[in-house]
This record gives structure tokens, sequence and C-alpha cells, in this order.
């Protein structure tokens, strides 16, 4: 074998091992997603900002409401979410309707709930199904017409296909209602309403017939105290099974606390508390 030397004998060794290396490696189509800020627009909320709020400007510089979701998800059937307004429900301006939405689910508006003065303070939690890397966004609805957002990333997925528990099929529907840390007259109280529901989204698989399951979720919540709207919460399958909802309400004396449910058979369903 003869070795060539020379003044270009450098220059072709170069190349002959450039063509030897091996290619750059690139990311597979279908894989992660790049990297995105929380403050990020997406192609679907563009899209469905122009069907929610048409020609409204929507205020994202985080002064009225904060939405707090764990970053990484362990179980993206079951994110919870807590949005946190930033001023009290006064009739001189409060918080009209609360928006949930998560940008690239099947369903991305999870609820919109529409409140009154009787929640005292506009907070909320519950948990959503995320179905891949995807934006979580609140808007606050202010009774001025003003508009709020506040939005984060959330890594997960596969929410929307889990298959739900099925342990006590007789018990869907069931309403109840905790106060978890007693009763405040006079004083925004903490009270949680869970309805025992599978919320099916129509994506998981049935193990046994392997045939999706039909979509049956939970439609609306209307809650109310003392024969007083609370709020009214309109409902996708975007929100977890079993559908809790945190909030809070003014106790001005003894009364009691109501949930009116209806899901998407149109089943209805009604629970209550006394509170003291």
């Amino acid at each position: 074998m003869t070795w060539l030397t020379g003044p270009f004998s450098g220059a072709l060794l170069a190349m002959t091992l450039s063509m030897l290396a091996p290619a750059p490696v690139q990311a597979a189509i279908g894989g992660l997603p790049p990297p995105a800020a929380h403050t990020d627009s997406s192609p679907q909320w563009e899209a469905l900002r122009e069907r929610l709020f048409p020609a409204r400007k929507v205020v994202a510089d985080g002064t009225r409401v904060q939405l707090i979701v764990p970053l990484r998800a362990a179980y993206g059937a079951s994110v919870p979410v807590k949005v946190v307004s930033k001023l009290p429900q006064t009739a001189d301006l409060y918080v009209k309707r609360i928006y949930l939405v998560i940008d690239k689910n099947p369903s991305p508006v999870a609820a919109v709930i529409d409140l009154s003065t009787e929640v005292g303070q506009a907070d909320f939690e519950t948990r959503l199904r995320v179905d891949e890397y995807s934006h979580v966004r609140v808007v606050s609805e202010l009774s001025n017409g003003e508009l709020h957002m506040d939005s984060r990333y959330v890594k997960t997925s596969g929410g929307c296909s889990a298959p739900p528990n099925r342990d006590a099929p007789q018990l869907i529907g069931k309403t109840v209602f905790r106060l978890p840390e007693g009763v405040h007259l006079d004083a925004p109280t903490t009270a949680d309403v869970t309805v025992v529901h599978p919320n099916d989204t129509g994506f998981e698989l049935n193990n046994q017939t392997v045939m999706f399951i039909p979509p049956h979720f939970v439609r609306s919540i209307k809650v109310s105290y003392g024969g007083r709207k609370v709020f009214d919460a309109e409902l996708d399958f975007s929100v977890s099974e079993n559908p809790t909802l945190r909030f809070n309400f003014v106790p001005h004396g003894p009364g009691e606390l109501r949930a009116e449910v209806e899901d998407s058979k149109e089943a209805h369903f009604v629970g209550s508390l006394a509170v003291p």
C-alpha cells in the first residue's frame, strides 16, 4: 500500500476521516417536543383565543390571576391545578368567569366556571387530564370586561387515554361536600365538592373487548348556598375522573350547600351538606 505524501496528503486524510465519521444524530419524528417557555403561545391557543374571545385583548402580566401546576406531572390523567385570584370578590369588581384550557388536548376547554360574589375569593383547585406536553392556561374574566391570563408549560402525557377506576360503578353520581378548614362566618370558607364518576374520554380502551369506551363525563356542576348561586361550572372530559372542585363560599348564617350535577348522558345527581 502506498501512502500519500506531499502538501495534499493532510487535506485528503481529513476529508477521508470526515466521510467515515458518523452522521450527526437527529431527533426522531414524533420524539419529545422542543423546550417551551411558560409564556409562549401556540397555534392551538391562537385559534382557540379567536373563538373564545374574538377581537378582545387578553392581558398576561400576572397581576390578576396566578396558575399553579407541577411542571413535570407524574400522572397525566390527574394533574393538580390551582387558580389563585389576586382580587377579592366585591360588587365593584370581581371575577365573573374562569376558563381552564389545555392547548393540545383533544378537548382543550376543560372548564368554564361562572362565578358570583358569594365565593368571596375566586380561588379554585381541581385535577385535569393532560394528553401531551402542553401549555395549561387560566383566563380570568372580570366584571368590567377585562381578560387576564396566566399559563404554565406542563410536561406529561397520556392523560386522555388512561383507563379510569371501575371498582364501584354503583356509586356513579354520588356527590359529596367537605369543609376541610371548618366554617368561617361572613368570610371565605373553603369547601370541596366531589362527584364519583369515571369521566370517560372516549380515548380509553376496554382491556377485555379492546374497544374504545364511549365518552361519559360530568357536564355541569351548579353549587348554591342557602338558595343563592355560588358558581356554575361547565366541564368536559379534560377534567379527571371523580371530578373535584375546591372553592370558597361566604356563609352569613346556617344554610345548605347544594350541588346539582348533570353528565353527558343527561343523568342528574344532587348532593348537599347542612352548614351549621
